[in-house]
């Protein structure tokens, strides 16, 4: 079956920066697929050239089977986009929003009712209709927009950040309803800083970094590969750990205070390390794709 999404070496760049320095990817029907990267990885630079809003400077880049350049009318009737921004009309009220999206993609009035009602619903906010964007929290503004990309009954569904800013009660009701869009069968584009929430809802997930690919695959498989099962952290390490673990070869990352060590048998080195080495601040957890991001990406601060 034809991909949903077909990118094969695409470039974007801005002056003499490469936001986007020829990078190839798929995503199946049905798939969620991610896309990771640090501030300035290329992230929404990518989705923005796959729902044509900003063009592609090279490469080729199809969208069910058709040409970004030449096919993007066609393309954006069957997508919806969630981007990073609020730009819902503040003039309106929430069912308005929807009503009056509805009208880009000529559904009629009646169905356009009908579908408001049943998206507010989805996203639970049937009972706030009438109220006007600026009533609103910033969860149900992000559950609102999400609610205005799916107006139109769209293929793919383009994510965009869909939850920075928002605290972990919000967070969570987004999420749930990616699942339920996921287990109905929609294909989802995500961007995410959020680890946890790509391994969540992704199938597959994509880090970037300065444009280009680092890595491509399924998270527990990138975990597993790149990390290991556990990882033993221990704060203000002594010496003669440091030299130990060296010693021993273990893969480490050492960040002066704080000894991170990765192993796929962290029970016995916990218990070796903590019986020998420390008593306190010494403790054993689950690899995790964070682990994965930062190993690959580095830890300095991005601007």
């Amino acid at each position: 079956m034809e991909p949903i999404i077909e990118a094969r070496e695409i470039r974007k760049s801005f002056g003499d920066i490469a936001a986007v320095d020829g990078i190839s990817f798929r995503v199946s029907h049905g798939e969620s697929f991610g896309l990771l990267g640090p501030n300035g990885a290329g992230k929404t630079s990518t989705v923005r050239m796959v729902y044509g809003f900003s063009p592609i400077g090279s490469g080729s880049l199809r969208v069910f089977g058709l040409d970004v350049e030449k096919d993007w009318r066609e393309i954006r009737r069957r997508i919806g986009v969630c981007q990073q921004d609020n730009s819902l009309d503040p003039d309106l009220t929430v069912r308005e929003n929807l009503e009056v999206f509805a009208g880009y993609f000529d559904i009629p009035r009646r169905r356009a009712r009908e579908k408001a009602q049943e998206l507010l619903e989805f996203v639970s906010l049937d009972q706030r209709g009438k109220a006007k964007v600026e009533e609103l929290s910033g969860g149900m503004i992000r559950r609102l927009v999400l609610a205005r990309a799916l107006i139109n009954e769209p293929r793919l569904l383009i994510l965009d950040e869909p939850t920075t800013g928002l605290d972990p009660q919000a967070r969570h009701q987004v999420w749930q309803r990616l699942e339920d869009l996921k287990a109905r069968g929609l294909t989802i584009l995500i961007t995410t800083h959020y680890m946890d929430e790509a391994s969540r809802l992704c199938d597959r997930i994509l880090i970037l970094d300065h444009g280009r690919i680092l890595v491509e695959g399924r998270p527990p498989e990138l975990i597993q590969r790149f990390v290991g099962k556990e990882v033993v952290e221990v704060t203000f390490p002594e010496e003669r750990l440091r030299r130990f673990v060296r010693e021993r070869g273990w893969e480490h990352e050492d960040l002066g205070n704080r000894l991170i060590i990765y192993s796929r048998n962290g029970e016995d080195l916990y218990r070796l390390i903590s019986r020998e080495y420390c008593r306190e601040g010494c403790h054993l957890r689950m690899a995790s794709l964070e682990d994965v991001f930062l190993k690959l990406t580095g830890r300095g601060l991005r601007e």
